[in-house]
């Protein structure tokens, strides 16, 4: 079976700032594949090479068997894009919007309507078709934006970090849309720097830092790679954190991690067997607790192991600002 997407030795350069040095990916027909990264480690410029965007200045890449250079017309009718902030136009309604994209993909003016309208029902916006865009809630414009990715029925979609600036309830929405695609057989490259985001739509993740893929695996396999296990445990009192992490520093190897914001201490562990001593000596210590957890760990926790730095969710850095001017300088 052809891979949906396969990418390998990917290489781009702006000037001096080398934004992908040698990336493959592979996303299987079907699939979600996450790209997960911090800002600056080349994802959506892997993205727009993908969508024939970007030209690499090495590597090859392939979507549904066509290379992305040579045969970007025919890659073009397979693929949908919807990037980080809405593209639609405010001034429009939501329904001439879709009209508008039909037409200008060759649809007659009534499979333009007739399509903009199964797509607007699809996605929960009918009751506001006929409204200009400019009314609509950031999670109402982010669904329009995806189902004008749609209105040429892609077998590919790109999401460039498709949630950016949601809030939970429009995020969620925005899951159960991609889930319901994946299911009609659509497949799906997600970029995020949301490690949950990943966690709950990704059958294959890839790590890229620094332009470079890092670790590639299901969500499990790279949760396996930062230990076996995760033991968090919270004190009914916040005052009796300094005194559980001193229990766990005692007890199991590695360097219990403090969270004074939730008020919880963390621990890697590689057995459960350490469990009941934990207990007795938070007990002998006086440490009452409000919650104790045994855990796999979180892809958070993955990322730590794996670049040993800040994790992905954190705000976007100088790098990353910089390789996206080079990007618009570039055009």
């Amino acid at each position: 079976m052809t891979n949906a997407i396969e990418a390998s030795g990917l290489v781009r350069r702006f000037g001096a700032t080398t934004a992908l040095a040698g990336v493959d990916l592979v996303a299987r027909p079907g699939t979600v594949l996450g790209v997960l990264g911090p800002n600056g480690a080349g994802k959506t410029t892997a993205v727009r090479i993908l969508a024939t965007l970007l030209r690499p200045d090495g590597g090859q890449a392939r979507v549904c068997g066509y290379d992305v250079v040579r045969q970007a017309h025919q890659v073009r009718q397979l693929i949908g894009l919807t990037g980080q902030y809405a593209s639609v136009d405010e001034g429009l309604s939501g329904t001439n919007n879709l009209i508008m994209i039909g037409r200008l993909l060759g649809e007659s003016r009534a499979q333009a309507r007739a399509r903009a309208a199964d797509l607007l029902g699809r996605f929960d916006l009918a009751d506001a078709a006929q409204r200009p865009v400019k009314t609509y809630s950031g999670g109402m414009r982010r669904r329009l934006d995806l189902a004008a990715s749609l209105v040429g029925r892609p077998r590919v979609l790109y999401l460039d970090e498709p949630t950016t600036g949601l809030d939970p309830r429009s995020r969620s929405e925005v899951w159960r849309l991609v889930r319901g695609l994946v299911a009609d057989g659509v497949t799906v490259l997600l970029t995020t720097q949301y490690l949950d985001e990943a966690d709950q739509l990704a059958d294959d993740i890839t790590v890229i830092d620094h332009g470079a893929v890092i670790a590639t695996g299901s969500p499990d396999q790279l949760k396996a790679r930062a230990g076996s296990q995760v033991l968090e445990l919270s004190p009914a009192d916040r005052g009796g954190l300094a005194a559980a992490a001193a229990v766990l520093a005692r007890l199991v190897p590695g360097d219990p991690v403090l969270d004074t914001d939730r008020g919880a201490v963390r621990v890697p562990v590689t057995s459960a067997a350490v469990l009941p001593a934990v207990i007795r000596d938070l007990d002998e210590a006086g440490v009452e607790l409000a919650e104790f957890t045994l855990r796999k760990p979180s892809l958070d926790e993955v990322f730590l192991a794996l670049t040993g730095g800040d994790g992905p969710s954190g705000p976007p850095d100088q790098a990353g600002d910089h390789t996206r001017e080079l990007e618009r300088n570039s055009r």
